[in-house]
């Protein structure tokens, strides 16, 4: 776990990212020494229309007619 404060955790929150996303590094944020908060990796996402084999040959087209 890596562990900043909030103006770090502003500075640098390109590279914090960069390491949630390829190591699956937790960062924990503090205020006064404080946790606040945790960014952490999210589980993998999933397109909706893989999921059910019945919608794996829908093809999506958008039409916006407002």
């Amino acid at each position: 776990m890596i562990i900043v404060n909030t103006h770090e955790a502003k500075t640098k929150l390109s590279q914090l990212l960069t390491e949630v996303e390829s190591n699956g590094e937790t960062v924990r944020i503090c205020r006064n020494g404080k946790p606040i908060a945790d960014l952490a990796p999210t589980g993998k996402a999933v397109d909706p229309l893989k999921q059910h084999k019945e919608l794996q040959g829908v093809k999506v087209i958008k039409e916006w007619n407002l």
